[in-house]
């Protein structure tokens, strides 16, 4: 399949790059947009400065992998046998080479990642020798950085390598690095809340179902759950902290090991991929406050307004761009209602969804008060004992390698630039500012 797939994404790629090239020159001083204070100071919202190719975010309709949008992608993506979820292997070719993959090129993707999925010894050792209490997102970090030491492209690099290769040894990093993270990730998982009895692998399983298995669960329910999960967070266009972090770091042609573990060092804060943690622990403070079991509407109603009072937000609801309820949260709600739909968590999810919108579109400067993805993750997990939610990040993770390292090959193979805005002081916009009112008195 490696074969397979890095020829189909050559001949893709190669006249692409020649193409983008050739209009650069010819439509170079097309201005698409203008910078406004405002947006300096709102940390670059809506400024454009960078080519994704592997996803664009629509406020309207949600993220599309390719042009296709989610609910597309459950129906075309393949799927395993007797499955309704899409595989994401499916989701990782077609944001490398632009087509749906056959249910054959699926098959021979999941092969080819579980032959590279040997894990180095002295990653864990690395991570046996941190602290029992490190967070899960530190170790997962770590154990990444712990295996540049086996990248292709750091060791043809230093070697010597034309830079219009750059691209080869970078594939191969991308997908020796996701063929891994799935036994590193349940690694860690095992380590820090089961004794560190560890699960082997399984042989001939999909790259899901796998990581399921080494985490202990075995159902063919988590196995979807798990597909579904890795293929909605996948992608999420390039100015996200994470996505945004690992091509930050790979356009100084830093491996994919330095620049993946730079994304998850920012999907690690709270105000990104951490936010799926702050869901759920609300949840559940919810749930043990208003006297455990389903709470009823009205009592959520007046929890929700007693937070909001409190100075507090509600974890789950808005998005910087979105403007109506996240295709992803659809897509969770719709396997729980075929899954768990008598659930009391699940349903505390659906009450908060029949209230919150409502009480925040009446506070004028909340834009979007629809949910987003992590609303509504948490709850799926811990219905099938998956109830360590500080680890979930790790698993959102595990995810988001599928979309950003697709993109930091192909970034490498366009021959893109190192990334290096200007910036400005204070003092340097007071200046204008005086300048410009002076001109119009």
């Amino acid at each position: 399949m490696s074969s397979h797939l890095k020829q189909k994404f050559s001949e893709k790629i190669v006249p692409h790059a020649a193409n983008l090239k050739t209009m650069i020159n010819e439509n170079g001083s097309l201005k698409i947009g203008e910078i406004t204070l405002a947006q300096v100071f709102s940390g670059m919202k809506g400024m454009v400065g960078m080519i994704t190719e592997t996803s664009k975010l629509d406020p309207e309709e949600g993220i599309r992998f390719r042009g296709f949008s989610i609910p597309e992608l459950r129906k075309v993506l393949p799927k395993v046998a007797g499955g309704s979820e899409p595989l994401p292997e499916g989701i990782f070719y077609l944001m490398l080479t632009g087509e749906i993959p056959t249910e054959v090129q699926v098959q021979a993707l999941s092969s080819e990642w579980e032959r590279r999925s040997n894990v180095p010894e002295h990653v864990f050792k690395m991570l046996d020798a941190l602290p029992i209490h490190t967070h899960p997102m530190t170790q997962f970090s770590a154990a990444v950085l712990a295996m540049q030491t086996e990248s292709v492209f750091a060791d043809k690099y230093q070697k010597g390598i034309n830079k219009k290769d750059y691209w080869d040894p970078m594939f191969e990093d991308a997908m020796n690095l996701i063929a891994r993270l799935p036994r590193v990730a349940s690694y860690i998982y095992r380590r820090n809340y089961y004794k560190n009895v560890q699960i082997e692998p399984l042989k001939g399983a999909d790259w899901s179902a796998n990581f399921a298995h080494m985490m202990g669960h075995d159902t063919f329910d988590v196995a979807e759950l798990m597909r579904l999960y890795l293929t909605i967070h996948a992608d999420h266009e390039g100015g996200n902290v994470s996505a945004h972090s690992t091509h930050l770091v790979g356009s100084a042609l830093s491996d994919a090991y330095y620049s993946f573990s730079a994304g998850l060092n920012g999907l690690a804060g709270p105000l990104h991929g951490l936010a799926n943690q702050e869901v759920i622990r609300w949840i559940l403070e919810l749930q043990k406050d208003l006297g455990g079991g389903l709470p009823t509407k009205e009592q959520i109603e007046q929890y929700v307004n007693k937070t909001l009072v409190e100075g507090k937000v509600i974890p789950g609801y808005g998005h910087a761009v979105l403007r109506k309820t996240d295709p992803r949260f659809i897509a969770q709600m719709e396997f729980a209602k075929k899954y768990m739909p008598d659930d009391d968590i699940v349903n505390i999810v659906w009450r908060i969804y029949e209230v919150v919108p409502e009480i925040l579109s009446n506070i004028k400067k909340i834009q979007n008060p629809w949910p987003n993805v992590d609303a509504h993750s948490g709850a799926l997990l811990i219905h099938y004992g998956i109830k360590e939610y500080d680890f979930f990040t790790v698993m959102f993770g595990v995810s988001r390698a599928l979309g950003v390292l697709s993109q930091l090959t192909i970034s490498r193979a366009m021959g893109l630039p190192i990334e290096r805005p200007s910036s400005i002081t204070s003092d340097w916009i007071k200046s204008k500012i005086t300048a410009s009112k002076n001109k119009e008195a």
